[in-house]
């Protein structure tokens, strides 16, 4: 008994010293693990923060460097076909004096901004239809009325472009459409401009509003003619030219001041860079022409015919390249952008 009481004692205490260690031990592990934990988890939060970050700037750098809101950003769409199955060829046109530009408008939700787009196809042309206009807004309501729909059945991307002479000085139809080129162009890249009068409403859909190879007649015949061609050589009312064509001819003179001759003038510029002009069949190109008096303040040009014969000597300097005016307003109505200019007045 004597010798087991301080070999006991001893034993006792090391079993006290091995549990201590085995406490400190666990202790230890805890700590470690709750450690490794704790820096698992704020490495999970940094890298998700920074996940975050990386998605927010690439958002940012998308948005800054994003194509406009024009350009179609959507899955790619096959083209549309090259014969629409929506045209619906020769129309009975009505021009009712009831009709209202919010009915217009209601008949043409999917028009934004006097712009439209087809939905389930890509357009095989992108085209850019100018009005020159002043104080004609009965002949505007019908020819937007007809001309919405028609082009588009014709599948097209398109936009409308009305241009407003202010002031009343004499009416320059050619000049209007000049600027229209030119203000239609800092909107989008057309492939394609329709210059069309605003008392002209199409009777067919087959007459397709698309540029061809060469400049295109669109008005072989109208009713106040017998539908027949008005003289050999016409080239007025409503055409079609490319981007191309219609810079290569210097656009419109800018010097006719009231009516006639412009279009005369245009087809001389157009023989001279050795183009041919083009035409749909007879049967197709039919136009309705809204009867109407004479405008005030567009009174015939009795200088045409010797402006006419100025054309070949200046057409390279008297065109789109000398074309100047001020741009007073342009509005973004639902059926058409409303460009209002200031094209000053004829030269004495």
């Amino acid at each position: 008994m004597g010798f087991c009481s301080p070999v006991c004692k001893i034993l006792r205490r090391g079993k006290y010293f091995v549990l201590l260690i085995l406490s400190l031990s666990v202790l230890a592990w805890i700590a470690t693990f709750s450690g490794e934990t704790v820096k698992s988890v704020l490495v999970s939060s940094a890298t998700t923060q920074a996940l975050v970050k990386e998605v927010t700037l690439r958002d940012k750098l998308n948005s800054w460097t994003a194509a406009p809101d024009r350009v179609n950003t959507q899955p790619l769409k096959t083209e549309c076909p090259e014969k629409s199955p929506l045209l619906q060829g020769a129309l009975n046109l009505s021009f009712e004096s009831s009709l209202k530009l919010k009915d217009v408008e209601g008949d043409n939700k999917d028009v934004n901004e006097g712009e439209y787009e087809p939905s389930d196809c890509m357009a095989r042309q992108s085209v850019a239809i100018l009005i020159p206009h002043r104080n004609r807004e009965r002949h505007l309501l019908y020819l937007l009325h007809h001309l919405h729909p028609f082009l588009q059945r014709q599948q097209l991307h398109y936009a409308v472009y009305v241009i407003q002479q202010a002031g009343d000085a004499t009416f320059n139809r050619a000049k209007l459409l000049n600027v229209g080129y030119l203000e239609a162009l800092k909107d989008y890249s057309w492939e394609c401009f329709i210059f069309h009068d605003v008392d002209l409403v199409p009777e067919n859909d087959h007459n397709l509003y698309m540029c061809d190879k060469q400049p295109k007649h669109l008005v072989v015949g109208r009713n106040a003619t017998g539908y027949k061609l008005r003289y050999k050589g016409y080239f007025g009312g409503v055409t079609a030219m490319t981007k191309e064509q219609f810079l290569q001819v210097n656009g419109f003179s800018n010097i006719y001041w009231g009516w006639g001759g412009e279009d005369d003038d245009l087809r001389i510029r157009v023989e001279l860079q050795k183009m041919k002009i083009v035409r749909p069949p007879a049967q197709v190109a039919r136009y309705t022409m809204v009867f109407h008096k004479r405008d005030s303040g567009n009174e015939i040009n009795k200088d045409r015919m010797k402006l006419l014969g100025r054309t070949p000597h200046v057409w390279r300097k008297d065109g789109l390249n000398s074309c100047s005016y001020k741009t007073l307003s342009v509005e973004r109505l639902p059926l058409y952008v409303n460009v209002t200019v200031d094209i000053g007045k004829p030269q004495s």
